[in-house]
């Protein structure tokens, strides 16, 4: 069994710092459990512009107010908490934080928890 706490990870190789919020890694790929599992945080009047090359990622907000833009196709969601969204297909995408947002995300395959993004739009380690 794998307990893990923000608290037990904060200010650790697990609290990672990504340019506009930080990623807390809850799972990452050495605890086998074939995903890995983030409480991100997204500041406040940020814009991302963000892809994932080597993830599939899903997102659940439990905080704040922003939204996601698809880069190829133009269409906005907004994000609030109790809303999903997942890139099943390594969309290219804005996030854009109106207020701090807080996402539970999951990524496979799982993070090694040493990637961090390029906010140009993706990065090698994703």
């Amino acid at each position: 069994m794998i307990i893990n706490s923000l608290e037990n990870i904060a200010e650790t190789e697990r609290d990672v710092p990504w340019g506009n919020g930080n990623s807390r890694r809850l799972l990452i790929q050495k605890d086998n459990m074939g995903y890995s599992l983030t409480d991100t945080v997204i500041n406040a009047g940020t814009e991302s512009l963000l892809e994932y090359k080597n993830h599939l990622e899903a997102c659940y907000c439990i905080e704040g107010e922003g939204e996601v833009v698809d880069t190829t196709t133009g269409e906005t969601h907004k994000i609030t908490p109790g809303t999903m969204y997942a890139l099943d297909k390594h969309e290219a995408h804005w996030l854009k934080a109106s207020k701090t947002m807080r996402l539970v995300c999951v990524f496979n395959p799982p993070l090694r928890g040493d990637e961090r993004h390029s906010l140009g739009g993706g990065s090698s380690a994703y």
